[in-house]
């Protein structure tokens, strides 16, 4: 018999990713959103890698368009490093998914944050036309060092709501266990 996709579940860490994407509608400070996050737990948590894929970046693709209708500021020319990131997060975390405890998960948030920090400042340099060549891409990085504290607690801040919910909801409702 062939398991149904639908179930209470994916319900769960579907309404998860959803709300998590819905948080950065909200003022936050500068990088301090639960991107990285939403891509590290769809990936260890969703059973079909075409939904750990699909789901976040649907949530995230629809949080932009809300903030780019109420505010102007949704998209801009380094909007695709940041979709690469966030890509590049699922795949750690199905690497993370091999063997799922506190330190992995703590690992792929930081690996996260980095791969961030490393491809949307890469991203900002292109964007410019990749000005005063190499020079300008290592000013690039050092302008962006003040806001990878910022991106880095959000990673962790997020991940450990996230995640933190989803382990003290499976404790409580035992359906909600991965079923193999």
């Amino acid at each position: 018999m062939k398991s149904k996709l639908i179930t209470s579940r994916f319900i769960f860490i579907t309404s998860a990713i959803l709300i998590a994407s819905v948080s950065r509608l909200f003022p936050h400070l500068p990088n301090f959103t639960p991107i990285a996050a939403m891509a590290l737990f769809g990936a260890i948590n969703l059973k079909d890698k075409r939904m750990a894929f699909i789901l976040p970046l649907l949530a995230m693709f629809v949080s932009d368009v809300i903030i780019e209708v109420t505010t102007g500021f949704g998209f801009h020319n380094t909007m695709v490093y940041v979709y690469i990131s966030f890509v590049l997060t699922s795949f750690v975390g199905f690497f993370v998914k091999r063997n799922i405890n506190f330190f992995t998960v703590l690992a792929g948030s930081i690996i996260s944050s980095i791969l961030f920090f490393i491809i949307t400042n890469f991203g900002v340099w292109a964007a410019s036309g990749f000005q005063l060549g190499v020079a300008g891409l290592g000013t690039t990085y050092i302008l962006g060092i003040p806001f990878f504290a910022p991106t880095l607690l959000g990673d962790l801040c997020f991940n450990a709501v996230l995640f933190g919910s989803f382990y003290l909801a499976q404790i409580k409702f035992p359906a909600l266990q991965r079923v193999n």
